[in-house]
C-alpha cells in the first residue's frame, strides 16, 4: 500500500504544473479507493481544490471524459448540484502523466463546501433526500441526449457477478469458505433469475451514478452536492438504492430507510410496484459486489473496518433473501 500511495502522490505532484499550481502546494490524501483523492492547497493564494489520481487501468481517458460530459450536462440542464471541473492551463479536462512508461490520468475539481452525513446518526429524512436526488438524476439520464462517443462501462450481470466481474470474485473474500460459498451461490442463483425476469428495458436500465450513497453527498445547507461519479455507467436504475445502503445492508432499520427513500423518489418521479419489489434484489446484488470488492481493496478504510464480519453478515442476508424468495432482507 505504501508503494501505491508513493506512486500516486508522485503523479499528483507532477500534475500540479499542468494546472499552474506552485510545486510547493500541499497535497493531503483524503481517500484511497478506486482512485487517490487529494486536497490541494495553493502555496501562493491558499485556495483549496481537489486532485483525483485515477487508478491504473480502471478507466481509459475517453471514458473519464464521458463522466465529465455528464457532470457538465447536469450543471447546465438540471437542478442537481455537482462539482466543477477545473481544466489544465491548455484546456484539457484530463491530464495524463507518464509514470515510468505507465499513463496515469488526473482530474482537477473545485473545492466543494460541506460535509457528508454521519452514517452513525443517519435519519429517515437523509434517505428521503437521497431518494429525491436519485430521481432527479434518473430524470436527467432518461432525457439527456448523450454526445457521440460517450462510453462508460456496464453494471450488468456479466460485469457484476458473471464471467468478467469488475471487482473480482466474492468467493475470494475473507471469511468465505465452502459452507458460505454454497449458501451464497444459492442466493446468487435466485438473484440472477429475478434480474433476468425484471429485464433491461429502457424504463429499467440506463445511465446511473452507481455509487449514490450518503458518503457521496456533501451538505452545506441549503445546498447538497453529489460527488464521485467515477463509477457512473449503465445499469439498473434501482441499483442506485442498493448503493444507498452500502455497508449497512444488514441494519435492522433497512425497511424504514427503504420506505423513506421510496417516498423521496416518488416525490420527484414515478416508481412502479414491480420496481419496488426488486429493491431487495438490488441491495443483495450490491452486497455481493462489495464482498468481492473487499477482497481486492484491502487498502480501503471500509475493508479495514468491516471485512472481518462482512462475509458472515452477507450469509445472514442470503438466508433472508432465500427464505422470502427475494422479497425482503429484514
Amino acid at each position: 500500500m505504501a508503494e501505491v500511495i508513493a506512486d500516486d502522490i508522485d503523479v499528483a505532484e507532477r500534475a500540479l504544473a499542468d494546472y499552474d499550481l506552485p510545486p510547493t502546494s500541499t497535497l493531503r490524501l483524503l481517500n484511497l479507493s478506486e482512485n487517490a483523492t487529494y486536497l490541494v492547497e495553493d502555496a501562493d493564494s491558499g485556495a483549496k481544490s481537489i486532485l483525483r489520481v485515477h487508478r491504473q487501468n480502471y478507466h481509459r481517458p475517453h471514458e473519464i471524459e464521458s463522466e465529465l460530459d455528464w457532470l457538465a450536462a447536469l450543471r447546465r440542464d438540471s437542478d442537481v448540484t455537482v462539482p466543477t471541473v477545473l481544466p489544465a492551463r491548455d484546456g484539457r479536462r484530463v491530464v495524463t502523466i507518464d509514470a515510468n512508461g505507465t499513463p496515469r490520468h488526473v482530474v482537477h475539481f473545485d473545492m466543494v463546501a460541506g460535509a457528508e452525513p454521519d452514517e452513525g446518526t443517519v435519519t429517515l429524512d437523509d434517505f428521503r433526500t437521497l431518494g429525491r436526488i436519485t430521481a432527479a438524476l434518473h430524470d436527467h439520464s432518461r432525457s439527456w441526449t448523450r454526445p457521440q462517443g460517450f462510453d462508460r462501462f456496464s453494471w450488468d450481470w456479466a460485469n457484476c457477478l458473471g464471467e468478467d466481474p469488475r471487482w473480482g470474485r466474492w468467493h475470494d473474500a475473507e471469511g468465505v469458505g465452502p459452507e458460505e460459498s454454497h449458501l451464497l451461490e444459492r442466493a446468487q442463483d435466485l438473484l440472477q433469475r429475478r434480474l433476468s425476469e425484471y429485464g433491461t428495458g429502457p424504463d429499467r436500465y440506463g445511465l446511473i451514478h452507481a455509487d449514490l450513497r450518503l458518503a457521496n453527498l456533501l451538505v452545506d445547507p441549503p445546498t447538497i452536492t453529489v460527488i464521485d461519479f467515477d463509477d457512473c455507467g449503465f445499469g439498473w436504475f434501482f441499483y442506485d438504492f442498493g448503493t444507498a445502503v452500502s455497508f449497512m445492508e444488514d441494519d435492522p432499520a433497512l425497511p424504514e430507510w427503504q420506505a423513506s427513500w421510496v417516498a423521496g423518489y416518488r416525490s420527484r418521479r414515478p416508481m412502479t410496484q414491480a420496481d419496488e419489489d426488486m429493491l431487495a434484489s438490488f441491495v443483495f446484488l450490491r452486497r455481493l459486489l462489495l464482498l468481492a470488492w473487499m477482497g481486492t481493496h484491502s487498502h480501503s478504510k471500509e475493508s479495514k473496518s468491516k471485512a472481518i464480519s462482512y462475509a458472515a453478515g452477507s450469509c445472514a442476508l442470503a438466508e433472508r433473501y432465500l427464505s422470502t424468495n427475494g422479497q425482503r432482507l429484514a
